[in-house]
């Protein structure tokens, strides 16, 4: 598998190959590389954004996004949980709109403040 590491500018084309010892990597220029092709291999995750309703404000949404990567195959359920979600004017930058998506230990935040009216 063949994949581009995104932990820094450089961008490096990393190789990754699942071997019985475990596995192998090239193509990384520093360490990070090597840790990112086998989480990417193994077990990727991606942090999600998205946003909701608000009330309360001249604003009609605010944008969230998880406070850390959520496991890449539940992104499309975390999103579902937003459903229905309205949040309430004011809203603090980090403020936490919904906790323990799917009991992973990760929330939705919110990425920006949101005054009251």
């Amino acid at each position: 598998m063949e994949l581009i590491c995104i932990c820094c500018p450089l961008g490096c084309r990393v190789s990754i190959e699942k071997t019985a010892d475990g596995f192998n990597v090239s193509g990384n220029t520093c360490p990070r590389g090597k840790d990112y092709a086998i989480s990417e291999l193994t077990a990727p995750v991606r942090m999600v954004t998205s946003s909701v309703p608000v009330t309360g404000s001249m604003d009609k949404t605010v944008s969230l996004k998880t406070d850390k990567p959520i496991a890449k195959e539940l992104i499309f359920k975390s999103l579902e949980t937003l459903k229905g979600v309205v949040a309430k004017a004011p809203v603090k930058e980090g403020e936490v709109i919904v906790a323990n998506v799917l009991g992973t230990d990760v929330n939705f935040v919110a990425t920006r403040e949101i005054e009251a009216i």
